[in-house]
């Protein structure tokens, strides 16, 4: 049974994703369970090729932990997050769900983990993140494979993995190809993480570059909003007016205390109803020179004096700004 702790990780359990759900696997020798023992015809072949197949097995075994795939326990306080962010927030259900699961069955998938690059003595995940922080608060061990991983390795590990749970959300996977373009990574090591061709990266990249990326942690994973969604919020904050009243408005508290899907319709509700920042037009004065710009929003209406075109006009104005105030009291009964 200890020989059996040492098995190295198959794909499929690299895929199982944060559910921890345990992967039917065979042994890596001997027979497959069920299996009916040979009969008299033809067993001698069949026991020769069962050694064979038992001979590859085993050298299999070796070859997986001499590349550091055996499974082992870590303190998970010498383990840290892999330097890029791939999620904005977890359900707080989806947590207790996990913890529940490996308090009652224990942690059945490992997480994928390499020696630190810059501190002795401790780790740094590729995956698995939340059976980590599950971990952490059961106060258990945490069950993991080490191997040793450049940073190009860690990230495609992550993304893949990730990619092959589906759970993580559009914006999510956009923003973690920003983040890993922002580090200098290339777009064919980011293509490879994410599992998507260059045309549509470059799509998830764009609509990153085009929010603010407060906005974006604000709002969160929101799961069921997809890339036109999120370019219709991106078309929404390209006036600079627009992008500072949104700025404003994740922070309300009755906004951060909605779920994320509502969050992000929320933001764009408000958006559509905020006019853009209008371009400042002329006022033509009777003379045809424009000597004041009018620039108006949904809260103020602005006038630029042009001191060339009329010195002295907009002290004019402001001596009579008492007078102008009571003849609109007076005409529109205010």
């Amino acid at each position: 049974m200890a020989r059996k702790n040492l098995i190295g990780v198959s794909d499929s359990h690299a895929a199982g994703g944060e559910d921890d759900r345990p992967l039917a696997g065979r042994p890596i020798v001997g027979l497959n369970p069920g299996q009916r023992p040979p009969g008299p015809i033809g067993g001698i072949t069949r026991s020769l090729s069962n050694i064979t197949q038992k001979v590859e097995r085993a050298q299999e075994l070796e070859r997986q932990l001499a590349e550091g795939l055996a499974v082992i326990e870590l303190d998970p306080a010498l383990v840290d997050a892999s330097f890029i962010v791939d999620r904005l927030g977890v359900a707080a259900d989806v947590e207790r769900s996990l913890l529940q699961q490996i308090r009652d069955h224990g942690q059945q998938v490992p997480i994928l983990v390499r020696p630190h690059p810059n501190e002795d003595g401790r780790y740094q995940v590729a995956y698995g993140h939340r059976r980590l922080a599950a971990t952490r608060e059961l106060g258990s061990k945490v069950r993991a494979v080490v191997r040793d991983l450049s940073d190009e390795q860690l990230v495609i590990s992550q993304g893949q993995e990730n990619n092959a749970r589906t759970d993580l959300s559009f914006i999510e996977r956009s923003l973690f190809a920003t983040r890993l373009e922002d580090r200098e990574f290339s777009r064919d090591v980011i293509m490879s993480s994410l599992g998507v061709d260059k045309a549509a990266l470059s799509k998830m990249i764009t609509i990153v570059r085009r929010l603010p990326v407060n906005a974006i942690e604000a709002i969160g994973a929101a799961p069921s909003i997809g890339r036109r969604r999120w370019a219709e919020l991106a078309d929404l904050v390209e006036d600079d007016d627009k992008l500072a009243k949104a700025n404003a408005f994740v922070g309300r508290p009755e906004f951060l205390a909605k779920e994320s899907d509502q969050r992000f319709e929320a933001l764009v509700s408000f958006l559509s109803t905020v006019k853009a920042r209008s371009q400042p037009t002329a006022w033509v004065a009777p003379d045809d020179t424009r000597p004041v710009r009018i620039r108006e929003t949904n809260s103020e209406t602005t006038l630029s004096f042009n001191k060339k075109a009329a010195p002295g006009f907009a002290d004019f104005v402001r001596q009579r700004l008492k007078s102008l105030y009571l003849e609109y009291q007076e005409e529109t009964g205010d």
